[in-house]
């Protein structure tokens, strides 16, 4: 006679799959604020780069980024992108190739964008960028719960908004953002402290990513932790400003902070070839009529919090659209995924995914989160 026992067993993993071995121990998860899928994959924009307003600066973009084909202008501007994770890893979001990756949230601003990408929860509630508790807990709290990962995680972010995205009053997690108080560690820190005091920003919300960019490495160096998230904001910030020259410079300076990272990573002992990075972005921002590169908002959010918008009917088409990438053990080499619309991939499953990453079934630590995306596991 034969066993049960067997399809049972097989319809349980259909229904519960179970989570891969252990494949990496650390994870680094880097954020860019708002930067397009256009740029990452198509370069220099020439109509913005050469446009009076937008780009005094075009001359110098032009010399530096301008290539005739497309491909050359993208490796151009984001070298490291291009020759190492998009070679190395996986990544999706090349709307051109047919490659889709895109938000859950309604609303298509950061602290939504924020919260979907470090809980892979979409709470519709979250529907500003004030400084609201954050009701639901980010990978980097759920982590730390686990003695495995107890006071080994923390976030460097730009953006003084993101003591909130954490809820540190209620996490506890170490945030180092503008406006948080910071105990240097050592002599670097101290002149670091002094010169982000010293050196003002053009804005009164974000600081520059230099200064959240070393802040990071520091501490990597110092404290080892397992994860370790960065968000880097300029990219957002200038281009709200209009200053898409400004924006491209940002969006190249990031990618050099991100090479430094991961060579970082590959040239210290236990995080060697045993980290994932994954990369990403809170939301993307317009394309047609040209002026709404600047913006970024849903249909819906221009009925509320983003109503300075509202004279886009439609919202501002194209901020939904995003880009993800990682590589590291457990990562395949898959280079761009060929996923559209009906298969496209969400900002909500990040969070499962890394965890997968690192061994842990998301389902243990929260099960509302989005299912981990198979593209990027063994």
């Amino acid at each position: 006679m034969k066993s049960s026992v067997a399809p049972l067993v097989i319809a349980l993993a259909v229904m519960f799959p179970v989570t891969d071995v252990l494949a990496a121990d650390n994870l680094l998860l880097i954020t860019l604020d708002g930067l397009r899928w256009q740029e990452l994959y198509r370069g220099l924009d020439r109509t913005l780069a050469t446009h009076e307003e937008y780009s005094p600066r075009s001359e110098e973009l032009l010399s530096r980024f301008w290539r005739d084909d497309p491909q050359e202008r993208a490796h151009a501007l984001m070298p490291f992108m291009h020759d190492v994770v998009f070679a190395q890893g996986t990544h999706a979001g090349n709307r051109d190739a047919g490659s889709c990756a895109r938000i859950s949230n309604p609303w298509n601003f950061s602290f939504p964008g924020y919260s979907e990408i470090l809980s892979g929860v979409v709470n519709v509630d979250i529907n500003t960028n004030g400084k609201i508790a954050n009701p639901e807990k980010t990978l980097l709290e759920l982590l730390d719960a686990q003695d495995e990962f107890r006071g080994r995680t923390a976030a460097f972010a730009s953006w003084d908004v993101f003591p909130w995205i954490f809820n540190v009053e209620r996490s506890g997690l170490h945030v180092n953002a503008l406006g948080t108080a910071v105990t240097p560690t050592d002599e670097f820190e101290k002149v670091l402290l002094q010169l982000s005091t010293d050196i003002p920003a053009p804005w009164e919300t974000v600081r520059h990513d230099a200064f959240t960019h070393h802040f990071a490495r520091s501490y990597l160096q110092n404290q080892n932790p397992r994860v370790l998230y960065i968000s880097y904001g300029e990219t957002d910030d200038f281009a709200h400003d209009g200053r898409y020259d400004e924006y491209i410079l940002a969006a190249q300076r990031t990618d050099r902070f991100i090479r430094e990272m991961w060579e970082l990573v590959q040239s210290t002992d236990g995080y060697r070839d045993n980290t994932v990075m994954f990369i990403t972005v809170d939301h993307g921002r317009g394309e047609e009529p040209i002026e709404t590169w600047q913006y970024h908002a849903s249909k819906l959010s221009t009925t509320g919090y983003m109503q300075s918008l509202a004279q886009y009917e439609d919202g501002i088409v194209g901020s939904e659209n995003v880009w993800m990438a990682a590589m590291g053990p457990g990562v395949p080499a898959s280079g761009l995924l060929a996923v559209g619309d009906e298969n496209c991939l969400t900002s909500n499953r990040i969070a499962s995914t890394v965890l997968q990453l690192l061994g842990v079934d998301y389902r243990s630590l929260n099960p509302a989160m989005g299912a981990p995306m198979q593209e990027f596991l063994p």
